[in-house]
């Protein structure tokens, strides 16, 4: 059975905005690779990061003739934890106001201390195929069960309980956890098939479990990647008719709009308050980067076979894994638009590039 899914689904047909998330479930959904940047702190801008976020669209018409800058220091002055409505797609809004260099970053340390605070219990699980079947169960992973849901009563014949968890937009759902079966299993039964049915779930989808400090449980759903970076996602009718995705609304989704990067690049470049949307699911370079790692990655004499370490995750945000590689050239990637700048400055050359199939960030 699924609770308050009315006074929700009102919401959304009174055209309310996304509401603003508790930020630990925001960060549980976007995945372990995912660092925002706290308020306070200072970070470099890139347009032609924010640019691609944007892509699957027109190409972002930059005006002629503008002196818009490859990057801008800038402090950031708000963010907005959000989700989407319709797909629960975690994204954040960001406001940003231009700094000068000389300004000092005392306050970045401090931020990002504030920011370092200790994670609450979280478990994602990739569904399969029996997982996303409407008339299916879920299958609980055994670490997930005895550390993130409720402790479940071993005694009982069989070991059973209600389970309450709440989403991203404050509806709370029930479900039925049971053990059993042979060998004995975790199993989410009654209000499963509800919650993949509103969902719109799909096998290799992931679905979140979050306990928060006062022990509340909450959930959160990673959509399995479709198509290309950035830009929109189709919510067609595809495969046959199997992406559940589609609803009946038939169109593409847009999640940033190419004027909006024009409008934001103009803005930070004449030194005024501007605001980007960021999807950490988007696959695609974060475009908004702490000052300090920016200014210790340009102080490095980068040159051809130097060796490179980078962090990559899953596509399902289980794993972190660094993966090894050789510099193979250092040159600037649209030197007539953007002379000198060290967005995608370094090409490299990866050991084991087969490995990197399995990977989204």
């Amino acid at each position: 059975m699924i609770t308050f899914v009315d006074s929700a689904a009102g919401e959304r047909e009174r055209g309310d905005g996304p509401r603003c998330l508790d930020p630990q479930l925001w960060h549980a959904c976007a995945g372990g690779m995912v660092q925002m940047p706290p308020p306070g702190s200072r970070v470099y801008y890139f347009p032609q990061g924010h640019a691609e976020h944007a892509q699957g669209q027109a190409a972002v018409d930059f005006p002629p003739g503008a002196r818009l800058q490859a990057l801008v220091l800038c402090r950031v002055a708000a963010v907005r934890f959000m989700a989407d409505p319709d797909t629960d797609e975690v994204f954040a809004k960001i406001r940003l106001v231009p700094a000068r260099p000389q300004d000092a970053d005392a306050n970045d340390a401090i931020a990002a201390a504030a920011a370092q605070e200790d994670k609450p219990a979280s478990f994602a699980k990739t569904l399969t195929q029996s997982d996303a079947n409407n008339g299916g169960g879920f299958s609980v992973p055994r670490y997930c069960a005895e550390t993130i849901f409720p402790r479940l009563d071993y005694s009982a014949d069989p070991p059973v309980q209600t389970v309450l968890a709440k989403d991203v937009h404050g509806v709370v759902w029930k479900f039925r956890h049971i053990y059993r079966g042979t060998p004995r299993r975790h199993l989410l039964t009654t209000g499963w098939s509800s919650f993949v049915n509103q969902k719109k779930l799909v096998a290799g989808d992931s679905i979140v479990f979050m306990r928060t400090e006062n022990g509340d449980l909450c959930v959160g759903i990673r959509r399995a990647k479709k198509g290309g970076i950035g830009g929109p996602e189709l919510l067609g009718e595809e495969d046959g008719g199997n992406n559940k995705m589609m609803g009946a609304r038939g169109k593409a989704r847009v999640r940033v709009r190419p004027e909006e990067v024009a409008e934001a690049a103009n803005l930070a470049a004449s030194g005024q308050p501007f605001d980007v949307l960021y999807y950490p699911r988007a696959s695609t370079p974060e475009f908004c980067v702490r000052a300090a790692a920016v200014r210790a990655a340009m102080r490095t004499q980068w040159c051809p076979g130097m060796r490179f370490k980078m962090a990559f995750e899953t596509e399902d945000s289980s794993r972190i894994s660094w993966f090894m590689g050789t510099v193979s050239a250092v040159q600037v990637a649209d030197p007539i638009r953007w002379p000198n700048s060290p967005w995608r400055l370094l090409q490299v050359t990866w050991d084991e590039p087969d490995l990197l199939q399995n990977v989204k960030r």
